[in-house]
C-alpha cells in the first residue's frame, strides 16, 4: 500500500532544500543585478511556501516503505525540475516553460543538453544555477538530502536504493547517513580542488565553479556556447580530463584511496576495464584523426582524449566538431554513450560493470553450449555474481533497447531525421547532452518540437536513475496493494 502521507512530507521537505539550494544563485543574481534576482525571488518564496505547508499538512508520517522510495524518488526530481525552470522563465530569458523545464531537467539529470543558442546572453546568477543543478544531481539530489536533512529519519535506505548510480549501492558504512556525508565529502573535496585547478590555468573564480559543477557531475553544462573549446588551451583540456577521469570513478574508490589506499584502483576489475577502454578508443580515433584530418600528434592526442573521455563518462563537454571526423570514430563515440562511467559514479549510461557481467554472461552462454553438463557462473576476478544481478542488469539492457526503440520511432515521427533521432536518444536516456546530426556538439536542441522536449525530459529522467525506478512505476502490479 502507498504511503501517501509520509511521500508528501519526505517531498515537502525536499522543497525546503531545493529553497535553501536557491539561496546561492539568489546571491548571485543580486550581487550581478543584471535582471534575474527577482525570479529567483518569487521561485524561493513559491518553493518555500510549498515546502513548509506540505510538512504542516503531513506531521507525524509513518515509516517509508520500499514502494514508497521509488515514488518519491521520480517525483523529486520531477518536482526539482518544475521548480527550479522557473528562475528561467520568470526572468524571461528563456520565454517557454517547456524550454525552461527542458534545460533543468537536462541540468539535475546531468545530461547537459540544451536549447539556448546564445549562453553568455544569460546573466550570472542564471548561469550560475543552470551549472549548480548539474553539481546538486550528480550525486544525486535525495542521497544529499539524506546527509543533511534528518527529517527523512527511517526509510533511508529505501530511497538509496532507488537513487545511488549502478547495480547494487556500495555502503562505506552501516549507517546510510553516515555513508551519504561521507560520498558527499569525498565530491565536495575533489570539486575544490578542480576549481582551485582551473583557476590556475586562466579561467576566472566564476567560469572555474561552473565548469567543475559540469565535470563532477559528468553533466557538460558550459558559460561558453562553444564549450571548452572556447578556451583554445591545451592545460584546461588535461585538467577537466583528469577529473572527468575522477567523476566517472566509482567514489567509493575514491574515498578508500584518501584513506592511504592509492593503489585500490588497480585492484578493482571496472576501474581497470575502464581505463582499458579510454585506452583503446582513444588509439583508434587518435589514429584516425592523426592521419586523416592532418592534425600534429599533439593536436590529435589532446582532442581524442578529451572527447573519448566526455562521451564515455557522460560529461558532453566538447573541443572539436566529432561530426567531422570519420564514420568509425562516429561509431565508436556512439557505442561509448551506451557503456558510461563505473558504478558508484555520477555518470550516466549503462555502466561499465555491467557491460563487463553482459560479456561474461555472453561467453557464458557460449561455454553452456558446447558443454551442456558444466555448471558456469558469472565471474568478475575471483568474485562470484549472484543470478539473480545478472538477471536484474540483463532485464536492464532489455528495457534500455526497448526505450531506445521507442525513442527513436517518436522521435524520427516528429520529423527528425535517422540520424539526429539517433543522436538525441542516444544522448538523453545516457545522460551525455550533445548526440549525432541536428544535436550535434555544434548543435542544440532549441529545434526540437514540443513533444520531443518533453519526452527526451522523461529519457533524460530514466536514464538518471537507471530505466527502473521510472519504468516501476508504470507497472499495474506496483500499484496493487
Amino acid at each position: 500500500m502507498i504511503n501517501i502521507k509520509a511521500i508528501l512530507n519526505v517531498l515537502s521537505a525536499l522543497l525546503i532544500f531545493l529553497t535553501a539550494s536557491l539561496l546561492i544563485p539568489s546571491t548571485i543574481a543580486f550581487f550581478y543585478n543584471e535582471g534575474d534576482f527577482q525570479a529567483f525571488l518569487y521561485t524561493d518564496i513559491i518553493s518555500l511556501a510549498l515546502g513548509l505547508i506540505g510538512l504542516l499538512l503531513t506531521r507525524n508520517r509513518d515509516e517509508l516503505r520500499i514502494k514508497d522510495g521509488f515514488i518519491i524518488v521520480t517525483l523529486g526530481w520531477i518536482i526539482f525540475a518544475l521548480i527550479g525552470a522557473l528562475p528561467f522563465k520568470l526572468s524571461g530569458f528563456i520565454p517557454s516553460y517547456t524550454d525552461a523545464f527542458f534545460e533543468t531537467m537536462s541540468g539535475f539529470t546531468t545530461t547537459g543538453a540544451s536549447i539556448l543558442n546564445n549562453i553568455e546572453a544569460l546573466p550570472h546568477g542564471l548561469l550560475f544555477w543552470r551549472s549548480f543543478t548539474h553539481w546538486l544531481g550528480g550525486m544525486g539530489i535525495i542521497l544529499l538530502s539524506l546527509a543533511i536533512l534528518p527529517l527523512l529519519g527511517v526509510g533511508g535506505m529505501q530511497l538509496f536504493k532507488a537513487e545511488v548510480p549502478g547495480p547494487t549501492p556500495d555502503k562505506l558504512t552501516p549507517r546510510i547517513r553516515h555513508t551519504a556525508e561521507l560520498l558527499w565529502g569525498v565530491y565536495v573535496l575533489i570539486s575544490v580542488a578542480e576549481i582551485i585547478a582551473l583557476k590556475f590555468a586562466g579561467m576566472s573564480w566564476f567560469d572555474s565553479a561552473c565548469h567543475t559543477f559540469g565535470t563532477m557531475a559528468t553533466g557538460g553544462f558550459s558559460t561558453k556556447t562553444a564549450s571548452i573549446g572556447h578556451y583554445n588551451s591545451a592545460l584546461i583540456d588535461y585538467i577537466i580530463i583528469i577529473f572527468m577521469i575522477l567523476a566517472g570513478t566509482n567514489f567509493a574508490l575514491h574515498f578508500r584511496a584518501l584513506r592511504g589506499k592509492p593503489f585500490i584502483y588497480w585492484k578493482d576489475r571496472e576501474a581497470v576495464f575502464f581505463a582499458a577502454v579510454i585506452a583503446i578508443a582513444v588509439i583508434i580515433i587518435g589514429v584516425d584523426i592523426y592521419f586523416f584530418k592532418e592534425k600534429s600528434l599533439f593536436q590529435a592526442a589532446q582532442y581524442t582524449i578529451f572527447q573519448v573521455v566526455s562521451i564515455l563518462t557522460t560529461t558532453g563537454y566538447a573541443t572539436a566538431d566529432f561530426e567531422q571526423w570519420s564514420t568509425l570514430s562516429q561509431i565508436i563515440l556512439f557505442m561509448l554513450m551506451f557503456m558510461g562511467g563505473c558504478a558508484g559514479s555520477t555518470g550516466g549510461g549503462m555502466k561499465i560493470i555491467r557491460s563487463m557481467i553482459l560479456l561474461k554472461f555472453g561467453l557464458n552462454e557460449l561455454k553452456q553450449l558446447l558443454h551442456p553438463q558444466a555448471v558456469l557462473s558469472v565471474r568478475i576476478g575471483d568474485q562470484p555474481i549472484p543470478k539473480e544481478i545478472v538477471t536484474n542488469i540483463v532485464g536492464f539492457f532489455l528495457f534500455q533497447i526497448i526505450l531506445f526503440i521507442i525513442g527513436i520511432l517518436v522521435m524520427s515521427g516528429l520529423g527528425l531525421d535517422i540520424v539526429s533521432a539517433l543522436g538525441s536518444v542516444a544522448a538523453t536516456i545516457n545522460n551525455i547532452g550533445p548526440g549525432l546530426g541536428s544535436v550535434g556538439p555544434t548543435d542544440n536542441y532549441s529545434n526540437i518540437p514540443v513533444f520531443g522536449k518533453w519526452f527526451l525530459s522523461f529519457l533524460m529522467l530514466a536514464g538518471r536513475l537507471e530505466i527502473f525506478t521510472v519504468i516501476v512505476l508504470f507497472s499495474p502490479a506496483f500499484w496493487k496493494k
